[in-house]
């Protein structure tokens, strides 16, 4: 079943989702971290360390105890998440994948001041079809790239074939708040100022029109989670942050899948 988002693409000439996707997020790398901190008040952060807690709670609970977890970070970008996932949790072993061979540019570099090289590997990719065998991971994450998908719920089987049972699905994405007062002035901020902002700081202004146009179209609380279920995952969970912002999504892949 296709997604609306699916159908959002950064550019208006021809080319497939992935293939324009890809081509942006080279295009903004270097401007990727401010204007991610300049967008959301540097609330990113907390996000992000919202998302790596219920990460790390769902490890601690496994029994047998995992020794040395195995975590995927799918659209990984410049590192930030695969960065937080590996402080927080310590003893891990992180893998990012992402298209855009640019922005896999920043997070090495991220990843090689702090000297993390051993439990942080990047490697170019596309999720519909993960470089990987089945049961790797014990943990799939994805902050702020599931609207990016060319196939949403391909890119979640994906997923759920790599992660082991019992395995945890982890999204964190942006989300369109309900109430009509934060409404108005987040389409205000997102459809005029940021799209103003991206444009003199990464020189791509389409790229940061793409932002409202995908946020808007992404499946958002019971959509989202329904197409989780439809991939095969279970415990399906939605919760939103920051006057509904962002959402968090969490699933488990089941023990007979």
């Amino acid at each position: 079943m296709s997604s609306q988002v699916e159908q959002v693409k950064p550019y208006h000439n021809a080319g497939s989702k992935r293939e324009q996707v890809e081509q942006m997020f080279d295009s903004i790398a270097p401007a990727y971290d401010f204007m991610n901190r300049a967008m959301t008040l540097g609330i990113d952060r907390w996000w992000r360390r919202v998302a790596v807690r219920r990460v790390s709670r769902h490890l601690a609970e496994r029994t047998p105890p995992i020794p040395m977890p195995c975590l995927l970070d799918v659209a990984t970008g410049t590192g930030d998440f695969a960065l937080q996932l590996r402080d927080t949790l310590g003893t891990c072993r992180v893998t990012g994948i992402d298209l855009s061979q640019r922005m896999l540019d920043v997070a090495r570099q991220k990843v090689a001041r702090r000297n993390l090289e051993t439990d942080i590997t990047f490697q170019q990719g596309d999720c519909l079809d993960l470089p990987f065998g089945d049961g790797m991971f014990d943990a799939a994450t994805v902050a702020f790239g599931v609207r990016n998908f060319e196939h949403i719920e391909q890119g979640y089987r994906e997923m759920l074939r790599v992660l082991r049972p019992g395995g945890m699905l982890c999204v964190l994405e942006l989300s369109t708040p309900t109430n009509r007062i934060t409404r108005w002035f987040y389409d205000l901020y997102t459809l005029h100022v940021i799209p103003a902002i991206g444009s003199l700081k990464s020189g791509d202004s389409s790229a940061y029109r793409y932002l409202p146009r995908s946020i808007a179209a992404v499946p958002q609380d019971g959509h989202m989670t329904a197409l989780m279920r439809r991939a095969g995952f279970a415990q399906c969970q939605a919760s939103r942050l920051t006057l509904g912002t962002c959402s968090i999504y969490t699933a488990i892949k089941g023990r007979g899948v």
